[in-house]
Protein backbone atom coordinates (compact mmCIF):
# COMPACT_ATOMS: atom_id res chain seq x y z
CA UNK A 1 0.00 0.00 0.00
CA UNK A 2 2.46 2.57 0.76
CA UNK A 3 4.74 2.01 -2.71
CA UNK A 4 0.94 2.58 -4.27
CA UNK A 5 0.22 5.22 -2.17
CA UNK A 6 3.90 6.93 -2.97
CA UNK A 7 3.58 6.54 -6.91
CA UNK A 8 -0.36 7.60 -6.82
CA UNK A 9 1.24 10.92 -5.37
CA UNK A 10 3.56 11.38 -7.81
CA UNK A 11 1.42 11.05 -10.95
CA UNK A 12 -1.25 13.48 -9.16
CA UNK A 13 1.42 15.70 -8.59
CA UNK A 14 3.31 15.39 -12.07
CA UNK A 15 0.34 16.33 -13.95
CA UNK A 16 -1.44 18.92 -11.37
CA UNK A 17 1.80 21.21 -10.94
CA UNK A 18 3.48 23.80 -13.50
CA UNK A 19 6.58 22.48 -14.31
CA UNK A 20 8.82 25.32 -12.62
CA UNK A 21 7.68 23.77 -9.22
CA UNK A 22 7.54 20.55 -9.80
CA UNK A 23 11.03 19.79 -11.83
CA UNK A 24 13.57 18.23 -10.36
CA UNK A 25 12.22 16.85 -7.03
CA UNK A 26 13.84 17.37 -3.76
CA UNK A 27 16.88 19.73 -3.50
CA UNK A 28 16.82 20.30 -7.87
CA UNK A 29 15.24 23.09 -9.71
CA UNK A 30 16.01 26.58 -8.82
CA UNK A 31 17.91 27.12 -5.38
CA UNK A 32 19.39 23.65 -5.43
CA UNK A 33 20.70 22.29 -2.20
CA UNK A 34 19.49 19.83 -0.31
CA UNK A 35 15.58 18.95 0.05
CA UNK A 36 14.79 20.96 3.33
CA UNK A 37 14.16 18.75 6.72
CA UNK A 38 11.49 21.48 7.50
CA UNK A 39 9.09 23.78 7.23
CA UNK A 40 11.32 26.62 8.86
CA UNK A 41 14.31 25.68 6.63
CA UNK A 42 11.82 25.49 3.22
CA UNK A 43 10.32 29.20 4.58
CA UNK A 44 14.66 30.12 4.41
CA UNK A 45 14.85 28.96 1.05
CA UNK A 46 11.80 30.15 -0.39
CA UNK A 47 12.22 33.87 1.15
CA UNK A 48 8.36 33.44 2.36
CA UNK A 49 7.11 33.38 5.90
CA UNK A 50 5.69 29.52 6.01
CA UNK A 51 2.91 29.86 9.45
CA UNK A 52 -0.04 28.32 11.11
CA UNK A 53 -3.22 29.55 12.82
CA UNK A 54 -2.71 28.83 16.46
CA UNK A 55 -5.19 27.07 19.27
CA UNK A 56 -4.11 28.76 22.64
CA UNK A 57 -5.79 25.65 24.15
CA UNK A 58 -3.54 23.64 22.46
CA UNK A 59 -0.66 25.69 23.05
CA UNK A 60 -1.09 25.72 26.57
CA UNK A 61 -1.78 22.25 27.07
CA UNK A 62 -0.75 20.20 24.20
CA UNK A 63 3.09 19.38 24.56
CA UNK A 64 3.18 17.51 21.06
CA UNK A 65 1.32 20.66 19.55
CA UNK A 66 3.42 22.90 20.92
CA UNK A 67 6.65 21.13 20.11
CA UNK A 68 5.60 21.25 16.52
CA UNK A 69 4.64 24.25 16.18
CA UNK A 70 7.28 26.17 17.29
CA UNK A 71 9.65 23.62 14.91
CA UNK A 72 7.91 23.85 12.17
CA UNK A 73 6.53 27.69 11.27
CA UNK A 74 8.12 31.00 11.21
CA UNK A 75 4.96 33.12 11.29
CA UNK A 76 1.72 32.40 13.19
CA UNK A 77 -1.82 33.80 13.46
CA UNK A 78 -4.37 33.74 16.10
CA UNK A 79 -7.13 31.78 15.07
CA UNK A 80 -9.61 33.12 17.70
CA UNK A 81 -7.94 34.71 20.29
CA UNK A 82 -7.62 38.49 18.55
CA UNK A 83 -11.00 38.37 17.67
CA UNK A 84 -12.91 41.30 19.32
CA UNK A 85 -15.23 38.78 21.08
CA UNK A 86 -12.36 37.49 22.51
CA UNK A 87 -10.60 40.50 23.53
CA UNK A 88 -13.22 42.33 24.63
CA UNK A 89 -16.37 40.12 25.59
CA UNK A 90 -17.60 42.72 27.72
CA UNK A 91 -17.61 46.55 26.77
CA UNK A 92 -14.25 48.11 28.21
CA UNK A 93 -13.19 44.78 29.72
CA UNK A 94 -10.10 43.45 28.56
CA UNK A 95 -9.40 39.83 28.09
CA UNK A 96 -5.27 39.66 26.23
CA UNK A 97 -4.35 36.74 28.13
CA UNK A 98 -4.69 34.50 24.85
CA UNK A 99 -3.07 37.05 22.46
CA UNK A 100 -0.99 37.75 24.82
CA UNK A 101 0.41 34.07 25.12
CA UNK A 102 0.60 33.89 21.04
CA UNK A 103 2.65 36.70 21.05
CA UNK A 104 4.80 35.58 23.56
CA UNK A 105 5.40 32.07 22.42
CA UNK A 106 6.44 33.54 19.20
CA UNK A 107 8.52 35.89 20.57
CA UNK A 108 10.63 32.60 22.04
CA UNK A 109 10.45 31.01 18.93
CA UNK A 110 12.17 33.83 16.58
CA UNK A 111 8.20 33.84 14.80
CA UNK A 112 6.55 36.79 13.45
CA UNK A 113 2.42 37.44 14.26
CA UNK A 114 -0.41 38.56 11.72
CA UNK A 115 -3.03 40.24 13.98
CA UNK A 116 -6.05 38.51 12.75
CA UNK A 117 -8.26 40.50 12.63
CA UNK A 118 -9.53 44.00 13.72
CA UNK A 119 -13.02 43.87 11.50
CA UNK A 120 -15.29 41.29 10.45
CA UNK A 121 -19.00 40.95 10.41
CA UNK A 122 -18.73 37.96 12.80
CA UNK A 123 -17.62 36.90 16.20
CA UNK A 124 -18.27 40.31 17.40
CA UNK A 125 -19.27 40.73 20.87
CA UNK A 126 -22.97 40.78 22.01
CA UNK A 127 -22.83 44.49 23.67
CA UNK A 128 -21.80 45.60 20.33
CA UNK A 129 -24.26 43.89 18.29
CA UNK A 130 -27.01 44.61 20.88
CA UNK A 131 -26.23 47.86 21.19
CA UNK A 132 -26.62 49.05 17.54
CA UNK A 133 -29.93 46.54 17.22
CA UNK A 134 -31.86 48.19 20.06
CA UNK A 135 -30.60 51.74 19.22
CA UNK A 136 -28.51 51.99 22.37
CA UNK A 137 -25.17 53.04 20.12
CA UNK A 138 -25.96 55.30 17.19
CA UNK A 139 -23.83 55.86 14.19
CA UNK A 140 -21.63 58.34 16.06
CA UNK A 141 -21.15 56.50 19.26
CA UNK A 142 -20.26 53.03 16.99
CA UNK A 143 -17.40 55.13 14.88
CA UNK A 144 -15.57 56.03 17.90
CA UNK A 145 -15.89 52.67 19.59
CA UNK A 146 -14.15 51.15 16.70
CA UNK A 147 -11.70 53.78 16.51
CA UNK A 148 -10.87 53.02 20.12
CA UNK A 149 -11.14 49.19 19.41
CA UNK A 150 -8.29 49.78 16.62
CA UNK A 151 -6.20 51.43 18.35
CA UNK A 152 -6.10 49.82 21.55
CA UNK A 153 -5.69 46.14 20.13
CA UNK A 154 -3.01 47.98 17.20
CA UNK A 155 -1.10 49.98 19.83
CA UNK A 156 -1.10 46.77 23.01
CA UNK A 157 1.11 44.98 20.03
CA UNK A 158 2.59 48.05 18.24
CA UNK A 159 5.87 46.26 17.15
CA UNK A 160 4.95 42.82 17.72
CA UNK A 161 2.81 41.96 14.91
CA UNK A 162 3.68 42.19 11.36
CA UNK A 163 0.54 42.49 9.60
CA UNK A 164 -2.74 43.05 10.57
CA UNK A 165 -6.02 41.91 8.32
CA UNK A 166 -7.68 45.25 9.06
CA UNK A 167 -11.10 44.27 7.35
CA UNK A 168 -11.97 40.75 6.95
CA UNK A 169 -14.29 39.46 4.26
CA UNK A 170 -15.96 43.34 3.48
CA UNK A 171 -17.20 41.60 0.05
CA UNK A 172 -19.95 39.31 -0.04
CA UNK A 173 -20.27 36.29 -2.90
CA UNK A 174 -21.92 38.28 -5.69
CA UNK A 175 -19.27 40.44 -5.36
CA UNK A 176 -21.60 43.53 -3.49
CA UNK A 177 -20.25 45.50 -0.34
CA UNK A 178 -21.25 43.00 2.45
CA UNK A 179 -23.82 44.52 4.50
CA UNK A 180 -22.61 44.67 8.02
CA UNK A 181 -23.09 46.63 11.14
CA UNK A 182 -20.03 48.82 9.72
CA UNK A 183 -21.51 49.16 6.77
CA UNK A 184 -24.76 49.79 7.44
CA UNK A 185 -24.35 52.40 10.07
CA UNK A 186 -21.04 53.93 8.85
CA UNK A 187 -20.68 53.85 5.36
CA UNK A 188 -18.22 52.15 3.39
CA UNK A 189 -15.28 55.11 4.53
CA UNK A 190 -15.03 53.14 7.57
CA UNK A 191 -12.84 50.97 5.74
CA UNK A 192 -10.52 53.62 5.04
CA UNK A 193 -10.58 55.01 8.70
CA UNK A 194 -9.95 51.77 9.90
CA UNK A 195 -6.36 51.11 7.99
CA UNK A 196 -6.14 54.86 8.91
CA UNK A 197 -6.01 54.25 12.67
CA UNK A 198 -4.29 50.70 12.16
CA UNK A 199 -1.79 53.09 10.68
CA UNK A 200 -1.32 55.67 13.53
CA UNK A 201 -1.50 52.99 16.23
CA UNK A 202 1.73 51.18 14.58
CA UNK A 203 3.37 53.08 11.68
CA UNK A 204 5.42 50.15 10.86
CA UNK A 205 2.76 46.78 10.59
CA UNK A 206 1.61 45.63 7.06
CA UNK A 207 -1.62 46.59 7.22
CA UNK A 208 -3.95 44.15 4.86
CA UNK A 209 -7.35 43.47 3.57
CA UNK A 210 -8.16 39.98 3.78
CA UNK A 211 -11.10 37.89 1.92
CA UNK A 212 -12.26 34.05 1.10
CA UNK A 213 -12.57 32.80 -2.69
CA UNK A 214 -10.44 35.84 -3.74
CA UNK A 215 -8.31 33.06 -5.50
CA UNK A 216 -10.97 32.65 -8.29
CA UNK A 217 -14.77 34.67 -7.74
CA UNK A 218 -14.52 37.56 -10.88
CA UNK A 219 -17.29 39.31 -8.77
CA UNK A 220 -14.81 39.43 -5.56
CA UNK A 221 -12.01 40.08 -7.35
CA UNK A 222 -13.34 42.85 -9.37
CA UNK A 223 -14.84 44.82 -6.08
CA UNK A 224 -11.87 44.17 -3.88
CA UNK A 225 -9.43 45.48 -6.61
CA UNK A 226 -12.30 48.52 -6.91
CA UNK A 227 -11.65 48.97 -3.49
CA UNK A 228 -7.51 48.91 -3.15
CA UNK A 229 -8.00 51.33 -6.18
CA UNK A 230 -10.12 53.67 -4.11
CA UNK A 231 -7.93 53.96 -1.25
CA UNK A 232 -4.78 53.90 -2.81
CA UNK A 233 -6.03 57.42 -5.14
CA UNK A 234 -7.00 58.80 -1.32
CA UNK A 235 -3.40 58.08 0.23
CA UNK A 236 -4.62 55.59 2.45
CA UNK A 237 -2.46 53.09 4.03
CA UNK A 238 -3.13 50.00 3.10
CA UNK A 239 -0.49 47.34 2.31
CA UNK A 240 -1.20 44.26 1.49
CA UNK A 241 -3.88 41.42 0.07
CA UNK A 242 -4.80 38.54 1.67
CA UNK A 243 -6.06 35.39 0.00
CA UNK A 244 -7.32 33.07 2.38
CA UNK A 245 -6.99 30.00 0.34
CA UNK A 246 -10.15 27.53 1.70
CA UNK A 247 -10.42 24.95 -0.83
CA UNK A 248 -11.78 21.70 -1.24
CA UNK A 249 -10.80 18.72 -3.58
CA UNK A 250 -13.88 18.00 -4.99
CA UNK A 251 -14.06 21.57 -6.64
CA UNK A 252 -11.73 22.54 -9.55
CA UNK A 253 -8.01 24.05 -8.57
CA UNK A 254 -8.38 27.97 -9.24
CA UNK A 255 -5.81 27.67 -12.04
CA UNK A 256 -6.08 31.48 -12.44
CA UNK A 257 -4.94 32.19 -9.15
CA UNK A 258 -1.26 33.42 -9.97
CA UNK A 259 -2.89 36.02 -12.14
CA UNK A 260 -5.21 36.98 -9.70
CA UNK A 261 -2.25 37.56 -7.79
CA UNK A 262 -0.65 39.62 -10.03
CA UNK A 263 -3.45 42.22 -10.70
CA UNK A 264 -2.47 42.94 -6.43
CA UNK A 265 0.58 42.92 -6.41
CA UNK A 266 1.16 45.13 -9.63
CA UNK A 267 -0.01 47.57 -7.63
CA UNK A 268 2.40 47.44 -5.54
CA UNK A 269 0.77 45.31 -2.70
CA UNK A 270 2.21 42.28 -0.62
CA UNK A 271 0.67 39.64 -0.52
CA UNK A 272 0.28 36.45 1.23
CA UNK A 273 -2.04 33.19 1.35
CA UNK A 274 -3.20 33.89 5.19
CA UNK A 275 -5.90 30.37 6.15
CA UNK A 276 -4.53 28.11 3.50
CA UNK A 277 -6.29 24.57 4.02
CA UNK A 278 -7.62 21.81 1.62
CA UNK A 279 -10.96 19.82 2.63
CA UNK A 280 -12.30 16.84 1.02
CA UNK A 281 -15.14 14.40 1.46
CA UNK A 282 -14.62 11.77 3.72
CA UNK A 283 -13.51 8.90 3.91
CA UNK A 284 -9.80 9.50 3.34
CA UNK A 285 -8.48 7.84 0.44
CA UNK A 286 -4.50 7.54 -1.12
CA UNK A 287 -6.13 9.28 -4.19
CA UNK A 288 -7.79 12.31 -2.17
CA UNK A 289 -4.62 12.42 -0.38
CA UNK A 290 -2.10 12.95 -3.58
CA UNK A 291 -4.93 15.64 -4.65
CA UNK A 292 -4.66 17.48 -1.80
CA UNK A 293 -1.01 17.48 -1.89
CA UNK A 294 -1.31 18.59 -5.79
CA UNK A 295 -3.72 22.23 -4.45
CA UNK A 296 -1.44 22.67 -1.11
CA UNK A 297 1.71 22.86 -3.76
CA UNK A 298 0.11 24.79 -6.01
CA UNK A 299 -1.10 27.59 -3.85
CA UNK A 300 2.23 27.48 -2.14
CA UNK A 301 4.26 27.46 -5.76
CA UNK A 302 2.06 30.22 -6.45
CA UNK A 303 3.46 32.45 -3.52
CA UNK A 304 7.05 31.65 -4.21
CA UNK A 305 6.66 32.64 -8.08
CA UNK A 306 5.69 35.84 -6.92
CA UNK A 307 8.03 38.12 -5.69
CA UNK A 308 5.92 40.12 -3.92
CA UNK A 309 4.17 37.41 -2.07
CA UNK A 310 5.85 37.55 1.43
CA UNK A 311 3.93 34.81 4.10
CA UNK A 312 1.86 31.41 3.74
CA UNK A 313 -0.02 30.28 6.45
CA UNK A 314 -2.62 27.20 7.41
CA UNK A 315 -5.30 27.07 8.64
CA UNK A 316 -4.15 24.98 11.84
CA UNK A 317 -1.27 22.60 10.44
CA UNK A 318 -3.02 19.50 12.18
CA UNK A 319 -6.33 17.62 11.69
CA UNK A 320 -6.92 17.63 15.25
CA UNK A 321 -7.80 21.03 15.96
CA UNK A 322 -9.63 21.61 12.39
CA UNK A 323 -12.43 24.01 12.20
CA UNK A 324 -13.99 22.11 8.69
CA UNK A 325 -15.93 19.30 10.41
CA UNK A 326 -17.69 21.70 12.37
CA UNK A 327 -18.81 23.71 9.43
CA UNK A 328 -18.92 21.52 6.65
CA UNK A 329 -20.85 18.05 6.99
CA UNK A 330 -19.28 15.10 6.00
CA UNK A 331 -16.02 16.78 5.15
CA UNK A 332 -12.35 17.18 6.89
CA UNK A 333 -8.57 15.64 6.93
CA UNK A 334 -7.94 19.61 5.67
CA UNK A 335 -4.70 19.87 7.30
CA UNK A 336 -1.13 19.19 6.20
CA UNK A 337 -0.58 16.70 9.26
CA UNK A 338 -3.33 14.47 10.75
CA UNK A 339 -4.46 13.94 14.22
CA UNK A 340 -1.42 12.44 15.62
CA UNK A 341 0.51 14.94 13.70
CA UNK A 342 2.16 12.86 11.17
CA UNK A 343 3.10 14.34 8.02
CA UNK A 344 0.55 13.60 5.35
CA UNK A 345 1.72 13.43 1.32
CA UNK A 346 0.47 17.60 1.68
CA UNK A 347 3.26 17.90 3.78
CA UNK A 348 5.80 16.66 1.81
CA UNK A 349 4.51 18.04 -1.28
CA UNK A 350 5.15 21.23 0.30
CA UNK A 351 8.77 20.58 1.08
CA UNK A 352 8.90 20.09 -2.39
CA UNK A 353 8.66 23.51 -3.97
CA UNK A 354 11.00 25.64 -5.10
CA UNK A 355 11.25 29.14 -6.24
CA UNK A 356 10.94 29.92 -9.92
Amino acid sequence: MKRLLLGVIAIALALALPTSAYAGGPGGGPGGGHAPHDLRELAHKLRVYIGSTVDVTALADEADYRKVLNREFSHVTAENAMKWESVEPQRGVYTWDGADAVVKNAQRNGQNVRGHTLIWHNQLPVWLTEGVADGSIDAKELRKILREHIMTEVGRYRGKVRAWDVVNEVVDDEGNMRQSIWMTNLGPGYIADAFRWAHQADPHAKLYINDYNLEWNTAKINTTLGIVKDLQSKRVPIHGIGFQGHLGIQYDYPGDFPNVMRQFTDRGLEAAITEADVRMVLPVTPEKLATQAAYYQRMLSTCAANPRCAEFTVWGFTDRHSWVPGVFAGEGAACIMDENLAHKPAYDALLGVRRA
